[in-house]
């Protein structure tokens, strides 16, 4: 036995099904345009009942995306099924308000900007003639945040908040594709292991944090830093200059002497060693050559800046802290 409905229980079945999968249900007609839209379009800002034009569905879109959007559109409004989702930005805004002069009115911010995915089928005549298509529309911006969440966390160290050996070699990588021709720097505090023994870990992990706030506020504009591991810090400077790359080195070095001078005969003094290369043939190379300077100005007693190129390496003296050698 069949049960039948009626067209008012068919819709209200229909806006239960809506609510419930939260999902926007669209209808298309043969030119791409939306000739019908749940009321939950009204999430992205659209009344398409209220509107004397309908939107096409790629006006739906981010303007980058649209073009992408469009072409998979027309193979529906063809008659050829879409296979999966298509995931695409729309805009979604409040409305301006009634009145509000065109200065005051709404401009689009990045938080304007939210992911659906949209899935379609085409709608046929008996004849086999496609007539529009069906489909839904799915918010997936839940998705892409935590997508984006966990990708930050693989690229970020969780001591210091910044990014990691990962991140640094891939960034790296971007500088070789464009010809390379920065400089590298490897730095690090001397003595962490005696300070280890001396205070222990929890103060280890407190001068690792101060220092990566401190290489940040020293970091010149352009530049990235990364801690390469448990005590070495890694910094892309954005210039070409070898001697602009000593100098700022030298620069770092002396300021953190400065600032980390003993309070009283029995503290320690903290003091870090710096190498640099430039970003040059590949990444092993470029990270080998740096952090050979940084193994040599720890081996002449730290606080000393390294060009850590073979065969011949210099180093170079950051305001009495160090000592040259030919």
């Amino acid at each position: 036995m069949k049960i039948g409905l009626s067209e008012v229980e068919g819709k209200i079945l229909h806006g239960l099904l809506e609510e419930a999968s939260g999902d926007i249900v669209i209808r298309l007609d043969e030119r791409g345009f939306l000739a019908h839209a749940s009321a939950n379009i009204a999430e992205i800002g659209l009344d398409v009942a209220a509107s004397l034009v309908p939107p096409h569905i790629t006006d739906l879109a981010d303007r980058d995306h649209a073009a992408f959007v469009g072409s998979k559109v027309n193979g529906v409004l063809a008659g050829h099924p879409l296979v999966g989702w298509v995931e695409f930005p729309i805009m979604v805004c409040a409305p301006d308000a009634p009145g509000a002069a065109p200065a005051q009115r709404h401009r689009h911010h990045h938080g304007c900007r939210r992911w659906y995915a949209l899935s379609l089928r085409p709608l046929m005549r008996h004849s086999g003639e496609p007539v529009g298509a069906l489909g839904l529309l799915r918010s997936v911006q839940q998705v892409r945040n935590l997508e984006g969440e966990l990708h930050s966390r693989a690229v970020t160290d969780p001591l210091t908040g910044l990014a990691n050996r990962q991140a640094f070699c891939a960034s790296l990588s971007r500088h070789l594709a464009r010809g390379g021709g920065q400089m590298a720097a490897v730095l690090a505090v001397d003595g962490l292991r005696a300070l280890l023994m001396r205070y222990g870990q929890r103060t280890v992990d407190e001068v690792l944090w101060g220092f990566a706030r401190y290489l940040e506020t020293m970091a010149l504009p352009g530049s990235e830093i990364a801690q390469l591991d448990g005590e070495r810090f890694g910094v892309i400077l954005p210039h070409r200059d070898e001697a602009a790359a000593r100098a700022w080195c030298a620069e770092v070095l002396t300021t953190f002497a400065s600032l980390t001078t003993p309070a009283g005969s029995r503290s320690l003094r903290l003091s870090a060693s710096a190498g640099f290369a430039p970003v040059a043939c590949t990444i092993d190379w470029t990270l080998r050559e740096a952090e050979l300077g940084l193994v040599m100005a720890r081996a002449g007693g730290g606080g000393q800046v390294v060009r850590g190129v073979l065969p011949r390496s210099e180093v170079v003296p950051s305001s009495g802290l160090g000592m040259q050698r030919g």
